[in-house]
């Protein structure tokens, strides 16, 4: 990927980024916490909450990656490929 996309990106992100810093550190956690309970727990359409769960966890981790050492990058792609898991398990259930 092109230094130039990641710095696009970033910057894009600040606003965000900033607004997301000045929470108390509980927040963001209860909310994704929040999220992921109602993805799990809502028949048919609650894999989309789950969904948003993934999109989010995949933007911090792109954002996070330059900065990360091998383990950190590992620990942080696992909890995303079994988000992506969840989601696809929930949008696509076995009958």
């Amino acid at each position: 990927m092109s230094s130039s996309f990641r710095a696009s990106v970033e910057q894009a992100s600040l606003p965000l980024v900033n607004r997301l810093g000045r929470l108390p550190r509980v927040v963001p956690f209860l909310a994704v916490l929040a999220l992921l309970v109602g993805g799990i727990l809502i028949p048919g359409w609650g894999w989309v909450l789950t969904a948003v769960v993934v999109v989010f966890l995949a933007w911090v981790l792109f954002l996070g990656w330059p900065r990360l050492n091998g383990v950190e990058r590992l620990m942080r792609a696992a909890v995303l490929l079994m988000a992506v898991a969840i989601t696809i398990a929930q949008a696509v259930p076995r009958t």
